[in-house]
């Protein structure tokens, strides 16, 4: 009976009237993010040879909302390629920022601190973009810089495809998280935000901040998927860690 009733309040959550007049990326773009399966292909007949890393670092990669480490396998392995460290984030698919799961990846990141007492830079796709950012606020002691890749941190947190889902899986508005902060603060490390007007999930606006919510920006012209499976997405991540 309280699995029903779970469910129907989860439900309601999902049909939910938007409250603003936020909107995500259009249509057009939203179907094209289908095609990730291409990516791989594409990359057969455009391949990009990785140098090897100036100042190899250890990066921890999030997740995006729905998705399993194994999605950003292939962006970890061409950053080891390149002579960095790329760890997961020590657990499965991310089924939203709940105060257990953004309790574990704190565990987590303080656990590959203390391996080596070096800094790890946070690399975070989407929603694991907004969770890396509040992990910089709490630990700056131990983060040396936070890239997003077409994370939703700015704006509505409506204004994308996917909050409708957000709140059916996770169980809580989006706009009121279950960890007390204010999401487009920046954090006190380098902040750096990748977006992308081909977007289908994040409106770029919200991707791509404001001033004073993020130090610097890279615009890409990959799709949402693309950021962990494109040769250019790829290529401005390591480029951004090559920086001093």
């Amino acid at each position: 009976m309280e699995t029903r009733q779970e469910w129907s309040r989860r439900i309601a959550l999902a049909a939910e009237p938007c409250p603003d007049d936020a909107r995500g990326p259009r249509a057009l773009l939203l179907l094209r993010e289908f095609l990730w399966p291409l990516e791989p292909v594409k990359r057969r007949f455009s391949p990009v040879e990785v140098s090897p890393a100036a100042n190899p670092r250890r990066v921890m990669l999030l997740p995006g909302f729905g998705a399993h480490p194994v999605r950003m396998r292939w962006l970890a392995r061409q950053l080891e390629k390149a002579g960095h460290t790329a760890k997961s984030w020590g657990m499965g698919v991310n089924l939203g920022a709940t105060a257990d799961r953004f309790a574990k990846v704190e565990e987590r990141l303080e656990e590959l601190y203390e391996r080596r007492g070096q800094k790890i830079v946070l690399v975070g796709w989407s929603l694991g973009g907004v969770m890396a950012r509040e992990l910089a606020k709490r630990h700056p002691d131990k983060i040396e810089k936070v890239v997003t890749m077409g994370s939703p941190f700015s704006g509505s947190p409506r204004a994308n495809n996917g909050w409708r889902a957000y709140q059916a899986i996770a169980g809580h508005r989006v706009d009121e998280p279950e960890i007390d902060t204010v999401v487009a603060e920046k954090p006190p490390v380098e902040t750096v935000a990748m977006w992308s007007p081909r977007d289908g999930i994040v409106h770029p606006r919200s991707a791509c901040g404001r001033a004073g919510e993020r130090d610097r920006t890279i615009a890409l012209r990959c799709s949402h998927m693309g950021f962990v499976l494109s040769n250019e997405a790829m290529s401005a991540l390591l480029s951004e860690l090559d920086r001093s």
